[in-house]
């Protein structure tokens, strides 16, 4: 139920940043428009088909990003410290703070170990097939096409195909490789479909919000394998009543009206930055439950089914990578 519930968020978060994507990419072409031909109106054709017309057109040709330079903003080498240094302090601080009782067992096993590590490997594969295929879909012209349909039909159908792929994944025997693997492939692939107008975005933006989130989950994720034995399995029910909590902020732009600017506000808030916090905790909670359910397979309770694991971290990542892209557009926007 809790992957059911998790599942829109990528969705409604690509379709409601289409008003916005021009702010942050620029389409230079091979030959330059003359200024009679950009200024003159078409006759019989209206702005909002022109608009969209050019929109089409735009999405089907090579995009490349102009990046200004900046003599104040310092040498690569002290953004890269400077990364570093967070990245570190959020490890170091997430650990102090959530982690003040360690394992009594002598450390981690070598069977929770591999099975932790191959977990990790399945969720960078994952994520580099979404990577791959969002880039694909979108060079195509899929994610002019995404945004142009009914965002009901694109839930529903996201919702079908993503939960579909997802529990064929869960429920094939890891025995049975081909459709194992089959299932897995497919549910990645719908996340790259809906996901593809992330593409709009400028690459360096992408950039960073992937290593925030690479960052943000890595620091977690080392709290919750160094922590105590089934510590944080508890947080499941709580969690679960935030994503409840998140899912419905994320729909209240599509059935909330324009003039509830309050309203909308604060749901906006509730989808970012509760959404952040609660993904944040989901990360923790499928750590301890991947290393709970190495234990289990090592007593010959359940199978070992390393690939079910990684669609837990892949959502995960997936939710909190969507809400930093999100963020960083903000706060670009608020600089111009």
């Amino acid at each position: 139920m809790a992957f059911f519930l998790r599942r829109p968020f990528a969705v409604s978060s690509a379709l409601r940043q289409a008003p916005k994507l021009s702010n942050t990419a620029r389409f230079i072409h091979n030959s330059p428009l003359k200024p009679t031909q950009a200024t003159k109106p078409q006759p019989g054709a209206s702005s909002v088909f022109n608009k969209s017309r050019q929109t089409f057109q735009n999405a089907f040709r090579r995009t490349y990003m102009q990046q200004t330079f900046n003599t104040q903003s310092g040498s690569m080498g002290q953004k890269l410290m400077y990364g570093a240094a967070i990245v570190g302090g959020t490890v170091v601080a997430t650990n102090f703070i959530f982690n003040r009782e360690t394992r009594e067992d002598g450390g981690m096993p070598d069977y929770e170990r591999s099975f932790l590590n191959e977990t990790f490997m399945h969720t960078g594969l994952g994520l580099g097939i979404i990577a791959i295929a969002a880039r694909a879909l979108h060079t195509t012209g899929w994610s002019y096409r995404l945004m142009a349909m009914n965002p009901w039909a694109v839930l529903g159908v996201g919702l079908v195909g993503s939960i579909g792929s997802m529990y064929g994944t869960f429920y094939t025997s890891p025995d049975n490789y081909v459709m194992k693997y089959g299932c897995w492939t497919l549910f990645n692939l719908t996340q790259a479909a809906l996901l593809s107008p992330l593409m709009f975005y400028n690459p360096a933006l992408l950039a960073r919000a992937g290593i925030y989130t690479v960052g943000l989950m890595g620091s977690i994720a080392f709290v919750g394998a160094t922590a105590k034995q089934e510590k944080y399995l508890y947080l499941g029910g709580p969690l679960l009543a935030g994503v409840v909590l998140v899912a419905i902020s994320g729909l209240a732009p599509m059935v909330l009206p324009a003039t509830a600017a309050r309203s909308l506000m604060w749901s906006e808030r509730i989808w970012l930055y509760g959404g952040l916090a609660v993904f944040g905790g989901f990360t923790l909670y499928d750590v301890q439950k991947v290393l709970h359910h190495a234990r289990l397979a090592q007593r010959g309770l359940i199978k070992r089914d390393v690939v079910n694991e990684s669609v837990s971290l892949e959502l995960d990542f997936i939710n909190i990578f969507v809400r930093m892209v999100q963020i960083l557009g903000m706060r670009n926007n608020n600089r111009k």
